[in-house]
């Protein structure tokens, strides 16, 4: 089925009010405005488009979410009962997009990192900025990001100095407390790493909100010559909640950078992630993991764009499906003519729990140099029987049989993760919602 693809009035309304507050009239003000003329002009994208074949998002185009202008009111013990990554040190918290510093923290960080709000920096130095935010995430047949982008006012900036090694992970909670009204959250995230820095960001999307919100994210990440980023991205979002999150980042020469996304919640949930190899000898690693089970979507959507010489790319993603849930994986490795000495590696793995489970998988390689090293491959099956029956055979429950495969299938990734504290959180969380259906002995 397809969609009209025609935006909400609502939004048209909603941008008219925000362009008559103070904020509008910041130095973001020319970017806003032709962030929401292309919105206006593309409409919520329909599956008639190539790269949302599988992905109907009608049900978040029928429903008038509501953008936040205003912070509303969170405490620490709601935020400590959402079961949070607690790594120490900094940590910045945004309630519906908005930042809150009640129950924010920049402790630990070391000399020269700076760890602001969007809304801050615009106030106080918009120069930090403006060069950089909307260049890797542009707007043009980008529905989703440009409506982030029209309607920004607020995030999370992370800025390394060159040469500065940040020890400290920086935790960045993106929380959303949805009421009557469908509340539309924003999470905006610029991490700029400077040559030969270090740095840590691990992100946590989620919410308990008995009435559907959408969460629609933006992560920019420009990572300087013979720096190392390590980013994570941990996605709860609520059994009825929509996330639409894009990652847009661009290496420097001799860079190394890593992304890992983990989905355990959502109703409809589209992960992006468009990574640029922009300097000779830039390393990527991109890691997903995702688990589904009713009728939940969840749709990665990736691509790697090796533009230099001499760069490696390696690609991980698994999924754990179960009831009727589906999952999508459209991956991209784009390897340009003059990219020679590439070396990329993609591949995508899909468990399903039942009959009624789909995964729709479509690996690419677009090669044109002569001179690489790319594979890439999907493989889609259900628990091995054979395993199935050693385990049992050796007093192993049915039962204990199946979630300890399962648990294995999902662990090989986690173990990529190098944040302990993030590693042994995800692992009890996954013990606990691993679905496990009919299938097997």
């Amino acid at each position: 089925m397809t969609q009209v693809a025609t935006s909400p009035e609502t939004y048209a309304a909603q941008f008219a009010r925000f362009k008559q507050g103070a904020v509008f009239s910041g130095p973001l003000a020319s970017l806003r405005d032709d962030a929401f003329l292309c919105f206006d002009r593309l409409g919520f994208p329909t599956t008639r488009l190539e790269d949302w074949r599988f992905t109907n998002v009608a049900p978040i185009a029928e429903t008038p979410f509501l953008a936040q202008t205003e912070s509303v009111d969170y405490t620490r013990a709601a935020l400590d009962g959402l079961n949070l990554p607690r790594i120490g040190g900094p940590e910045l918290v945004f309630v519906n997009g908005l930042f809150n510093p009640g129950l924010s923290s920049t402790a630990g960080l070391p000399a020269g990192v700076r760890v602001r709000s969007l809304a801050a920096v615009l106030a106080d130095e918009p120069e930090a900025v403006t060069p950089h935010l909307g260049r890797l995430a542009r707007v043009e047949g980008q529905a989703f990001t440009a409506l982030n982008t029209a309607f920004v006012r607020d995030g999370a900036v992370v800025e390394v100095p060159a040469g500065v090694v940040a020890q400290v992970p920086i935790q960045l909670q993106f929380v959303t407390s949805s009421g009557v009204a469908p509340v539309l959250s924003l999470p905006r995230v610029l991490v700029l790493a400077g040559a030969d820095s270090q740095v840590t960001v691990v992100e946590s999307h989620t919410g308990t909100a008995a009435t559907p919100y959408l969460s629609n994210a933006v992560t920019e990440v420009s990572v300087g010559d013979n720096a190392v980023v390590d980013h994570y991205s941990v996605v709860r979002e609520a059994d009825v909640a929509f996330r639409v999150g894009s990652l847009h980042a661009h290496l420097g020469r001799a860079s190394n950078f890593s992304s890992h996304t983990i989905t355990l919640g959502g109703a409809i949930v589209r992960n992006e992630a468009q990574v640029v190899l922009g300097g000779e000898g830039g390393v990527c690693t991109l890691n997903g993991l995702y688990l589904a089970n009713d009728r939940q979507l969840v749709d990665n959507q990736t691509t790697i764009d090796h533009a230099q010489p001499h760069c490696d790319s390696h690609e991980l993603y698994k999924g754990i499906l179960a009831g009727r849930s589906r999952g999508v994986f459209n991956g991209k490795i784009i390897v340009r003519l003059d990219a020679q000495k590439t070396d990329a590696k993609q591949s995508n793995k899909a468990l399903l729990l039942s009959e009624d489970a789909q995964i729709t998988s479509k690996p690419q390689l677009e090669i044109f140099a002569d001179d690489v090293k790319c594979t890439h491959g999907a493989t889609v099956g259900q628990l091995d029987s054979e395993s199935l029956f050693y385990l049992r055979s050796r007093g192993l429950s049915k039962e204990q049989a199946r979630q300890l495969l399962v648990h294995a299938f999902a662990a090989d990734l986690l173990r990529h993760i190098r944040v302990a504290e993030v590693r042994a959180q995800l692992d009890d969380q996954l013990l606990e919602r691993l679905p496990v259906g009919d299938v097997g002995l």
